[in-house]
């Protein structure tokens, strides 16, 4: 006998200690001895048997068993990862410990001095607290083992390894072992490309016993979003009796020196004898034809694509033929018609571990969720996700909820019974009568005719009108932007949250925007260099307009898309004073305002900001607009550059930062408290006659007249006729002055 630890992932380990139960008594109730002489001898001598007394552990199960009972295991295990031999073990609490725990096992009697190993060290302790030490420690002991003993050093060979040497550590448990799968066993053979994030094997297989269908595996069997086609291979692996590791080419046990051929080919034969043609009718569909191209050329390798039926679907349009449609959900006065096929639903649909995907798959889960209802009427249904928000949008009560690993991605099985309450429309509101839907209906609605007069595609549909919907919503052409305001303290999290989705799923509805062209952010206080920091990597570029002005906006990357929608009026306004003028545009951002300035034939256009990004993108702005002439493009800190600035200016724009991180003035910019100093430097560069648009927007800000007074200025609010009819509800989005020498 031996000591056997088979290991798999968190959240499997339990299914694996059944599992391993159900192999070892099976296997061993059915199979006749190698020496038995008639099937009745064989009945009699596995009724004596006894299953052994399995150890769960987290992500592991250990027991006492044969050399037969390991090859059953690495053979048929659909949930292990690998399986082992334990040669030795002890307590550790010191590195000397650890060495002489390594050294008391008989290593030549395990393999030879010319067979290549390597160790892999999983653990540590108070004493042992890094595994490349430990991995260093056990090798020394077996080499020095080897060579006192009078045999050839053997070395060590960490990409093609002869043997696999596992040192667990548990506390001060070690447990060194002989791996006998030859890598993991979840990596069947089948796949070759697998796409991103892939389901793993064994995962597949352990929620597919989870969902049921694995113990109804005559049933049909339904993965509308299949991918790589791993669950419906091993669905079809799995009813046709095959192995997961029939085809194995090479195990860890094959230069092993107790390894028995004789017993580990016994095991093939039976194993090869039980193979069968499954009665399932098992359907993997997917939207992209590619890629279920792939999956089926990986059940072919498998040895199972004559079993599967693909087919290139989206998963909204997913039906099995032979199911008519729930009149019950569409009619909660009639009666379902009993669907003449019943199944099993298991896939794992996309996670959405990004915002802006999850952004996207939100209202794909709101439809899916009424899919299910109308077209599976008492099927069951296993979903797998890492976002547990996504399935909530199923509005489905689930039976039974499943933590498990996928990889290092934490997810969750979800089982649903598409019966009884799940058949009703428990939605909290239709779109119909959905109150945040309703409003954003109205205010489109309200805009309309504005948005026809003012020639425009840029402009913003909702301002946290309902204030449990906090939210900023603006449309840019054909993209919408969502930013989430911080939730009232007397809103606990998981409402706003609830809220949040709520609105994701009836956005793209009322606006008729797709969801994959939705963007969201999460706004919060802008200080200093933030509104410059890259919150996405997609590079996304989208060409609105503004009366004769094209802009870029970056909907995706940026906490600001690149246009201030507050200041639309501004800029038109600030345009009509720009004929023939030498125009100053300080922190110019993308330069939108020098754009326009440019448009109104300026004699000459400077454009100052402090990032070259943004100056870059002010230079693209402008080649959009095929403007050519005296512009030119700082990049600079303004408050520095304006200090140091001679040149003359008619007309400036200058909307500074509530805050920066400036190195002038303490080393802080506090548009409060530096307002006048900037208004002076900025005077010096000011024509006799010049005028300077002044604007920010912190709510609480309080112009220093009489500062700016005396500095020569004439002052008028102008803040009014600057605030667009789209954000006539936001008075305080922000203040505008015109400061006239």
């Amino acid at each position: 006998m031996h000591k056997l630890i088979v290991t798999t992932s968190k959240g499997l380990d339990e299914l694996l200690k059944t599992e391993i139960e159900q192999i070892l008594s099976t296997l061993n109730i059915i199979e006749s001895p190698s020496d038995a002489k008639n099937s009745a001898s064989a009945e009699d001598e596995s009724d004596d048997y006894e299953l052994p007394t399995l150890k769960l552990q987290p992500g592991q199960v250990s027991f006492e068993g044969t050399l037969k009972d390991a090859y059953q295991l690495c053979l048929h295990s659909r949930l292990a990862n690998r399986v082992l031999l334990v040669v030795a073990e002890g307590t550790v609490n010191s590195a000397e410990e650890l060495y002489d725990v390594a050294k008391e096992a008989d290593w030549p009697s395990q393999f030879d001095s010319y067979v290549p190993f390597m160790i892999q060290f999983n653990g540590t302790n108070n004493a042992i607290n890094n595994s490349q030490f430990g991995a260093l420690k056990v090798k020394d002991a077996i080499v020095d083992q080897f060579q006192e003993a009078g045999f050839e050093r053997p070395s060590v060979d960490k990409l093609k390894p002869g043997i696999v040497i596992q040192a667990r550590l548990r506390r001060d448990s070690l447990h060194l072992c002989i791996d006998l799968s030859g890598g993991s066993l979840h990596k069947r053979g089948y796949r070759t490309d697998a796409g991103e994030a892939p389901l793993k094997e064994h995962v597949a297989a352990g929620i597919l016993m989870r969902s049921g269908w694995a113990q109804d595996a005559n049933s049909v069997l339904l993965d509308p979003m299949c991918g790589s086609g791993t669950i419906p291979i091993e669905a079809a692996m799995m009813a046709a009796n095959i192995p997961p590791n029939l085809d194995k080419e090479t195990w860890g046990f094959e230069h092993w020196n107790q390894h028995e051929k004789n017993i580990f080919s016994e095991v093939v034969a039976q194993a090869s004898k039980r193979v069968k043609t499954p009665n399932a009718a098992i359907y993997a569909y997917d939207l992209s034809t590619k890629v279920v191209e792939l999956a089926e050329q990986n059940a072919i390798r498998a040895g199972v694509a004559d079993f599967i039926t693909f087919k290139q679907c989206d998963v909204l349009d997913a039906v099995i033929a032979e199911a008519p449609n729930n009149t019950a959900f569409n009619n909660a006065e009639n009666e379902a018609s009993e669907p003449a096929v019943k199944g099993y639903i298991v896939s794992n649909p996309p996670y959405g571990e990004r915002l802006g995907e999850y952004t996207s798959l939100l209202p794909l889960f709101d439809k899916l969720g009424h899919h299910l209802k109308k077209h599976f009427a008492n099927w069951h249904v296993s979903l797998l996700s890492s976002n547990q928000d996504l399935l909530k949008a199923l509005k489905l009560r689930y039976t039974k909820s499943y933590k498990l690993m996928n990889g290092k991605l934490e997810c969750v099985l979800m089982n649903y019974q598409i019966s009884g309450q799940n058949l009703e429309i428990f939605e909290s509101q239709t779109d119909e009568n959905h109150e945040f839907a309703n409003r954003l209906r109205k205010n489109l609605k309200r805009l309309k005719p504005w948005i026809k007069r003012s020639d425009t595609n840029a402009y913003r549909v909702y301002d946290a009108d309902l204030p449990h919907y906090n939210l900023a919503i603006d449309i840019y052409n054909d993209w919408v932007v969502v930013q989430e305001y911080a939730a009232p303290k007397d809103v606990p999290e998981e409402k706003a949250k609830q809220r949040l989705q709520e609105a994701l799923i009836h956005i793209p509805k009322v606006l008729g925007i797709p969801a994959s062209k939705m963007a969201v952010k999460v706004r919060r206080q802008n200080k200093g260099k933030e509104q410059y920091e890259k919150v996405a990597q997609k590079g996304q570029r989208v060409i609105v307009h503004e009366h004769e002005a094209q802009f870029y906006i970056n909907p995706t990357d940026y906490l600001d898309v690149g246009l201030f929608l507050d200041h639309r009026d501004t800029r038109l306004l600030f345009k009509q004073h720009c004929v023939n003028k030498d125009v100053l545009n300080l922190f110019a951002y993308t330069g939108s305002v020098s754009v326009h300035a440019a448009k109104a034939k300026a004699k000459s256009v400077t454009t100052v900001d402090m990032s070259n990004t943004y100056i870059e993108w002010a230079k693209d702005n402008f080649s959009l607009n095929k403007l050519n002439g005296s512009y030119q493009f700082i990049q600079a800190d303004c408050l520095k550059w304006l200090t140091r600035e001679h040149g003359q200016y008619d007309l400036m724009f200058i909307d500074p930062p509530s805050f920066s991180n400036s190195k002038r003035m303490d080393d802080t910019w506090d548009v409060q408290r530096d307002h006048v100093t900037l208004l002076s430097d900025a005077r010096a560069c000011l024509k006799p006659g010049g005028k300077i648009f002044f604007s920010n927007n912190l709510r609480q800000f309080k112009l220093d007249q009489n500062a700016v007074e005396a500095l020569g200025f004439k002052v008028e609010d102008i803040t009014q006729k600057t605030i667009p009819e789209d954000f006539k509800r936001n008075q305080k989005i922000h203040k505008c002055w015109i400061l006239s020498l």
